[in-house]
């Protein structure tokens, strides 16, 4: 009995000791500025302004967390490529954006750590993945655990959008020419500007694909698809745009509107610069672009010389029997953030993640320094006027604020720089509204479909460019047998099988 008790007394001594031990370690798991840490972070270096040390909101961010961020900086060109190689020898930075696919695809390999073990201990992100069930979606690995946080692009109602329709004001006042509402409407609209200004093309494109390119927009249009593929809105199933009815009168429209010089010849050529150039100058007087763009345009013209120049926008418009829409922003985006699963604070970094998705960080990222570089009005945050209303430069240059790789939530920036447009910006927003539905949900595809799209849509999408083209341009004379002849060489590219492809893993991704 005596020897037991010396026994047990020798136990708790001993617990005692590695009690005090751990204790004196200096070691924690809890974030604070007693207990400082350092993690590493991915990011390249933006046009506005490079990435700072010194950023005001992350010394803020340190004295509350007792984190410092020590920036792995990138030039652009490389990001992608460094990301890759971190991803493929296991070496990412502490804190890192990728692909929600990558984070799928690698997570359950050990390269990113799995969040859904410390959820319990991480109760922001825990909130955010029951409030977007679409993020969790997209962060789940193929083993049921969750490798990144997507970045927030739209809000919840799914009604902010990006693009409109510009046209020249001051041209449409001076000879009173109206804005169309109708395909009919847009091309006697094209004509009338082009009869007062026989050497322009009226209308050009800063492209032939992607959101506002020149297919995609009249794609949209005349069969109520957006893109080669897409949701169609009125069925909720994936549809293949030139399968539509509408698709073959959509190449008759245009090849009409290059054939009368009402579209810039050059269309499919064009760079970012050439279009920028003959938007301001007058060659051409109709696009659709960015809608953040077209007060800066308007000013960049002035300062040129133009003193009367102006943009406006025009309605949206679709061929009879089509749903006229735009899609708003998705409300989820394509990447998020994951943490490298060899941090080695494994718990002080998921805490870190915790706290910046919650209120305090997030409003550090999106908006800044309350007074510095926002102001609350009637309860709600405004960026300072000083900034203008395109704060973006600023923002991003002089405080590290709605920095790409940086900041997880657009949204939020967004809707407090919507707040303080000019009364113009506010009434082509009000304008817009009733044209916005919600952007389709994101898919989440296997393996095997990941290789079917690698293997079959570049293919796809080049025929498809270089098709389309020769239709408008003449090349092509457009009929039903050449029409025909597209598709089936569409079909025996994969576009059907792509099709299915696309609707199975919709189907799959959102039906439980």
């Amino acid at each position: 009995m005596k020897q037991a008790h010396i026994k047990r007394l020798i136990v708790i001594v001993l617990l005692g000791v590695m009690m005090i031990t751990g204790c004196s370690s200096g070691k924690s798991t809890t974030l604070g500025p007693d207990n400082p840490i350092t993690f590493s972070w991915l990011v390249y270096d933006r046009v506005e302004g490079k990435v700072l040390d010194d950023w005001e909101i992350f010394k803020e961010i340190e004295a509350k967390t007792g984190v410092k961020v020590k920036f792995q900086v990138v030039s652009q060109d490389g990001l992608d490529e460094k990301r890759q190689i971190m991803i493929a020898t296991n070496t990412a930075t502490d804190f890192i954006q990728i692909n929600t696919q990558d984070g799928r695809e690698h997570g359950p390999d050990k390269v990113f750590l799995n969040l859904k073990d410390y959820l319990d201990k991480a109760p922001n992100l825990k909130a955010f993945y029951d409030n977007y069930p679409e993020a969790k979606a997209l962060a789940t690995g193929s083993d049921g655990g969750l490798y990144t946080v997507p970045v927030l692009e739209g809000d919840a109602a799914g009604k902010g959008f990006n693009f409109i329709w510009y046209a020249r004001k001051d041209i449409l006042d001076k000879h009173g020419i109206k804005a169309p509402t109708t395909v009919d409407g847009f091309y006697d609209f094209l004509k009338a500007l082009k009869a007062q200004y026989p050497d322009s093309y009226p209308l050009i494109s800063n492209g032939i694909v992607g959101d506002t390119g020149l297919y995609t927009t009249f794609g949209r249009i005349f069969t109520g698809i957006h893109g080669f593929y897409n949701i169609d809105p009125l069925t909720d199933q994936y549809a293949f745009a030139p399968n539509q009815p509408g698709y073959q009168e959509m190449l008759v429209f245009l090849n009409k509107l290059y054939s009368e010089k009402l579209l810039d010849p050059e269309y499919s050529l064009l760079t970012q610069a050439q279009w920028e150039e003959r938007i301001l100058t007058g060659k051409s007087m109709v696009t659709y672009f960015w809608k953040a763009d077209l007060e800066s345009l308007v000013d960049k013209a002035r300062k040129a010389g133009t003193a009367e120049y102006d943009l406006d926008a025009i309605p949206l418009f679709a061929a009879e029997g089509i749903k006229n829409y735009q899609y708003s922003r998705p409300i989820v985006g394509t990447v998020g953030r994951a943490i490298s699963a060899k941090v080695k604070d494994k718990d002080r970094a998921v805490q870190f993640l915790d706290y910046l998705i919650g209120d305090e960080g997030s409003n550090y990222l999106s908006l800044g320094i309350e007074g510095k570089t926002y102001t609350m009005e009637n309860g709600k945050a405004v960026y300072n006027r000083e900034f203008g209303t395109s704060p973006f430069a600023t923002l991003r240059k002089d405080w590290g604020v709605w920095y790409d790789l940086i900041t997880l939530n657009n949204a939020k920036s967004r809707e407090v720089w919507e707040r303080g447009l000019s009364e113009k910006s506010l009434a082509i927003n009000a304008g817009y509204e009733q044209y916005i539905i919600p952007s389709p949900k994101q898919i989440v595809k296997t393996v095997e479909e990941l290789e079917l799209e690698k293997s079959k849509l570049n293919n796809v999408n080049k025929f498809l460019e270089q098709k389309i083209t020769e239709f408008v341009t003449g090349k092509i004379p457009i009929n039903d047998e050449t029409y025909k002849q597209f598709v089936d060489q569409a079909k025996k590219l994969g576009s059907e099988e792509l099709l299915t492809m696309y609707n199975e893993a919709y189907t799959r991704t959102y039906s439980k």
